[in-house]
């Protein structure tokens, strides 16, 4: 029997049904929505308040240094990927994620309990600091597993759409995030939201953790572990393997994710919210509004997500990508002019129509990635590429916008290093052969160590 059949059943004959679907689904998108969350309210916490509250003291430019502590996040993700990989592709993709989960949450909750510069000095922005470490740790383990999770579940003619079920984590928690924090500059409105309003949503964390937990509990393991350890066909050692035989791939891999990642970090890495209610820059709007907008567009981009993991079910992944690609290019050059009219219902327009090519170049990337790597080291395949795409795309794109803004005065800078990143995904996208069905189990190694790059007979 091939690594999944048709017929619904599992690599080691068991029947995959519906109801295990189902749960599979619903775990990896509270899951991932959870995780992301708590990733995210640190993003937004930054663009409004941290840089007053943990860097003004340090008497540099507080802004550049706060944005500069969610890049650090990022530097951490491949030591996350890389343990998660080995650990995955040992141990199982289930044991990674109720790990990573509670490693993020912890952090998250700790955050909200951390006293501020002004009462423990220089301490606070260390452990402020080493506890985004361990965040970024944690979000470079967790999405390997999610979407493996989900995919190797899947049916064969529906990957896209089951790899769209992790994916959608990053609007949800985004629009978790942006919709819990607006509630809170309302409750604790002006100098409340600075004394203690913004720790709510980091302490509510813990309760989302639990929910998080008890789901995936109730999960079973992938069914291409569960054959590669009734084989005992696990690699010794999967990192060593995948860069020995899949270096390149791993790059290219990365750079897809890297176009869509930069992009997207506009808002998911505070740069937006900061930019428009900074009340010294050319906008100066309230904060709740720009939260409100931001939350709206995390709802188009959880949509487009969902559309692109259907759509690549029928007209394969590469395909998909290459609209995707066109789309976030023309949201691209669409942002800026609209979030600068300094209207508010223009700045929603703006990030909405810029989410349907970051959904259009996310909604696949789960099959795709998946379908990339052999049985035996996917699990580090597929985490390691997406870590290295986080630190080349999203990880400094706040910092460098930022920068471009304070040095040129304008934001046709930034329009064009969003713009750069974008072609870099869609080169990187023609690049790599479309393997939209490709046997996933471990009976087809073989077929799946042929390169998929262009011109590569072997990687």
């Amino acid at each position: 029997m091939s690594g999944q059949s048709q017929a619904g059943f599992t690599p080691t004959g068991t029947i995959a049904t519906a109801a295990d679907r189902r749960r599979v689904v619903f775990a990896t998108v509270v899951g991932t929505t959870v995780e992301w969350y708590d990733f995210f309210i640190y993003a937004t916490a930054v663009g409004l308040v941290f840089g007053q509250l943990f860097f003004e003291p340090l008497g540099a430019d507080s802004a550049l240094i706060a944005f500069a502590t969610v890049g650090v996040s990022f530097l951490f993700r491949p030591l996350g990927a890389f343990l998660a990989g080995h650990i995955g592709d040992k141990l199982g993709r289930k044991t990674v994620l109720m790990w990573t989960l509670i490693l993020m949450g912890a952090a998250t909750a700790l955050i909200g309990l951390l006293p501020t510069y002004q009462t423990i000095g220089i301490t606070a922005p260390i452990l402020l600091v080493l506890l985004r470490i361990i965040q970024g740790i944690s979000a470079g383990g967790e999405w390997g597993g999610a979407v493996l999770m989900a995919v190797e579940h899947a049916p064969r003619k529906k990957r896209g759409i089951f790899g769209a079920s992790p994916q959608i984590g990053v609007p949800l928690g985004l629009l978790l995030a942006s919709g819990v924090m607006a509630l809170m500059t309302a409750i604790a409105p002006g100098d409340q939201f600075a004394a203690w309003g913004w720790r709510v949503p980091f302490l509510l964390s813990v309760v989302l953790i639990l929910v998080g937990y008890y789901v995936r509990r109730k999960v079973e393991e992938s069914p291409v572990f569960t054959e590669l350890a009734a084989r005992k066909e696990k690699a010794r050692m999967p990192i060593v393997q995948l860069f020995r035989k899949h270096a390149l791939l791993v790059i290219i891999a990365a750079l897809v994710f890297a176009g869509n990642n930069a992009v997207g970090y506009m808002t998911t890495g505070g740069y937006i919210q900061g930019y428009a209610t900074n009340p010294e820059g050319p906008i100066g709007l309230e904060r709740g509004p720009v939260l409100l907008a931001v939350a709206g567009s995390a709802v188009t981009w959880l949509l487009a997500t969902l559309l692109a993991g259907w759509i690549c079910d029928r007209i394969g992944r590469r395909t998909t990508y290459i609209i995707g690609w066109v789309l976030q290019l023309v949201g691209v050059f669409t942002l800026f002019p609209l979030v600068n009219t300094g209207e508010i219902g223009l700045l929603f327009a703006g990030l909405a129509i810029l989410t349907l090519g970051l959904g259009f170049t996310y909604g696949p990337q789960a099959a795709l990635y998946t379908e990339l790597f052999p049985a035996s080291i996917r699990f580090s395949g597929v985490s390691i590429s997406y870590a290295i795409g986080a630190i080349a795309g999203g990880a400094f794109a706040p910092l460098i916008a930022a920068a471009i803004v304070k040095e040129t005065g304008s934001t046709q800078g930034v329009t064009v290093y969003l713009a750069g990143m974008t072609v870099l995904g869609l080169v990187a996208t023609l690049l790599l052969r479309d393997r939209s069905g490709i046997p996933l189990g471990p009976d087809h190694e073989e077929e799946q160590s042929v390169s998929p790059i262009h011109g590569l007979a072997k990687a």
